[in-house]
C-alpha cells in the first residue's frame, strides 16, 4: 500500500474586523470575503451631515475661484459631491490616497476630466506628502479650498498660509464615535475572544476603540493590545504603538494595499 504523502495543515485565517464607517466598510468586507476571509463589521466612526451646511454649499457654488480644492478624505468628497452637479475642469483637485481616488471615480471624476494631484508614495499619504507635490509658487497669492471634517489636523492649512497662499477651510461632514450600547459591548467581547485581525484606518478611531475596551475592563484592554492591526499609514501605526499595541502591519494606501498586507502577514 503506497505511503500517504504528508501535507502541512492549512493555517486557519483569523477573522478580519473592518472598522471603517459603515458605508465604506461594506465594500471592503465584501472583497475580503471573496478572498476567503471571515469578516465582521465594527465601525468606530459615524459620518453624518452637518447641522448647518450653509458654508459648505456657499463654497461649492464658487468653485471656479479656487486655484485648488483639497479633499482630506473620501468622506469629504462624498459630502461635497452631494451638492456638486459638474466639476469645473480648470480647478485642480488635491487628494491624500487611493480611497479618495476611488471616491472621485464613483462621482464620475478621473484623470480624463480633471487634474488630480496626490502623493507619490502609496505607503504614506497625508498632508505632508501632498504638500511635497504641490506647486506652492504657482498657488502663491491665490486661494485654496480645503474640505474636511469638523475637526482635524491644521498642518495643510498652516503650511499653505506660510507659503503665502490664502486658505478657506470648510467643514463638510461630522465625525463621531458610535454609541457603545449593550449590543456593541457583547460584539466587542466576542471579537476580543476570537482570533481576529483589525483593520484600523484612523488614529481617532483607534482611540475610540481603546476607550470602549477600557469600559469593559483592564483584561479586555490587554486582549485588544495583543490583536494584530492592519494599518494603512505610518502615523496611525505610531498612535498604535503609543497605545501599547505590539503586532502592527503597515499597509499601502487603499484596499489593494490592505489585502496585500493581510495576505503577506498570514
Amino acid at each position: 500500500m503506497p505511503a500517504k504523502s504528508w501535507r502541512p495543515a492549512k493555517r486557519r485565517m483569523p477573522k478580519v474586523v473592518v472598522t471603517r464607517p459603515l458605508s465604506q466598510a461594506r465594500p471592503l468586507a465584501q472583497r475580503l470575503a471573496a478572498a476567503g476571509y471571515e469578516t465582521a463589521l465594527f465601525p468606530l466612526l459615524e459620518i453624518s451631515p452637518l447641522a448647518d451646511e450653509g458654508p459648505l454649499k456657499s463654497a461649492l457654488q464658487e468653485l471656479s475661484r479656487f486655484a485648488l480644492v483639497a479633499f482630506v478624505s473620501p468622506n469629504a468628497i462624498d459630502a461635497a459631491f452631494a451638492h456638486v452637479r459638474q466639476w469645473p475642469a480648470e480647478v485642480p483637485i488635491g487628494i491624500m490616497g487611493e480611497g479618495s481616488r476611488r471616491a472621485l471615480e464613483a462621482h464620475g471624476i478621473g484623470a480624463a476630466n480633471a487634474t488630480i494631484i496626490s502623493p507619490r508614495d502609496p505607503a504614506r499619504t497625508d498632508s505632508e506628502t501632498l504638500l511635497q507635490v504641490l506647486d506652492l509658487e504657482l498657488l502663491r497669492g491665490r486661494t485654496v479650498l480645503i474640505l474636511r471634517g469638523e475637526s482635524g489636523r491644521e498642518l495643510l492649512a498652516d503650511a499653505l498660509r506660510a507659503a503665502g497662499i490664502d486658505v478657506l477651510q470648510v467643514a463638510a461632514y461630522r465625525r463621531t464615535a458610535p454609541a457603545f450600547d449593550e449590543t456593541r459591548r457583547v460584539q466587542l467581547r466576542q471579537l476580543l475572544a476570537d482570533d481576529s485581525a483589525w483593520i484600523i484606518t484612523s488614529s481617532e478611531a483607534l482611540r475610540f476603540l481603546m476607550q470602549m475596551a477600557s469600559e469593559l475592563g483592564a483584561a479586555f484592554v490587554a486582549r485588544m493590545q495583543h490583536k494584530r492591526l492592519i494599518i494603512p499609514h505610518v502615523r496611525i501605526a505610531e498612535t498604535a504603538k503609543a497605545l501599547g499595541f505590539s503586532s502592527i502591519v503597515t499597509a499601502s494606501s487603499g484596499d489593494d494595499g490592505i489585502l496585500a498586507a493581510l495576505q503577506s502577514s498570514a
